[in-house]
């Protein structure tokens, strides 16, 4: 018994001391201490691991500093733990209009971007618990099939029955899809003022074209230590050194 009232004080402490923590730095960003709000922000994320809300409030504070880089960077980790949340969209869109650097995205079907944006509704959990509560639902709509005395009775809990299952496969579909994005996503911001972009690995290269800080790239190639191939929205591809971007 003692060891568990020791794990349920820890439990309850560590959660009062979070607690505090974020309480501390959402004072100091209202109270315009920025910088005081990024330390603590920082802190709560080296200790207590990540968290969206706090991705997001970190990436409010570096907005408000002018440091768009870092801010983009954190609206993106965010916005990958909660891809639902319109808020983190909307400033990651606002931080990203004061990027130098425009790309233009290459076309694709509308089916595919209409099944991305379906996607992005909710998060891995968000999906996961729609697809179990579906489950639930249609374990109960299967037994008014089986057990309705009446024919009505009989057709609903079919129809339903067939209807909840669809939503719990996409469910499951969506919630693993958003799972292997969050961990094997592989992009990157670039951190750097500017940066030439190379077609080989190195500085003899032939500069291709020009990068700016903010800037969103995915990592096309991740085998080399020192430089990292990678590929913009429009298909430009090219190799910069590794120290100029940071994985989101």
């Amino acid at each position: 018994m003692k060891k568990i009232y020791l794990i349920l004080f820890l439990l309850v402490s560590v959660s009062v001391s979070y607690g505090q923590t974020k309480a501390q730095a959402d004072s100091a960003y209202v109270n315009n201490d920025f910088a005081g709000a990024v330390e603590m922000y920082e802190a709560i994320l080296a200790t207590e691991g990540e968290s969206a809300d706090i991705y997001y409030n970190l990436g409010n504070s570096y907005y408000k500093m002018d440091n768009i880089a870092k801010a983009i960077l954190n609206y993106e980790r965010a916005l990958v733990l909660n891809p639902g949340d319109g808020d983190i969209r909307f400033n990651l869109e606002l931080a990203q209009s004061k990027t130098v650097d425009k790309v233009t995205p290459v076309s694709e079907m509308f089916f595919v971007t209409w099944i991305k944006s379906l996607t992005n509704l909710m998060s891995e959990k968000g999906w996961a618990k729609l697809g179990i509560g579906a489950f639930i639902f249609m374990l109960l709509s299967l037994a008014l099939y089986f057990f309705g005395k009446q024919v009505v009775l009989k057709k609903v809990g079919f129809i339903v029955t067939l209807c909840l299952l669809v939503v719990c496969v996409v469910a499951n579909v969506f919630a693993s899809n958003q799972k292997e994005k969050a961990q094997n996503h592989g992009n990157a911001v670039i951190m750097a003022p500017s940066v030439t972009v190379k077609s080989t690995p190195n500085e003899g290269g032939t500069d291709l074209f020009i990068l700016h800080e903010g800037r969103k790239v995915m990592i096309k190639d991740n085998t080399m230590k020192e430089w990292k191939e990678i590929q913009l929205e429009d298909g430009n591809a090219g190799w910069v050194p590794t120290s100029v971007i940071e994985i989101i």
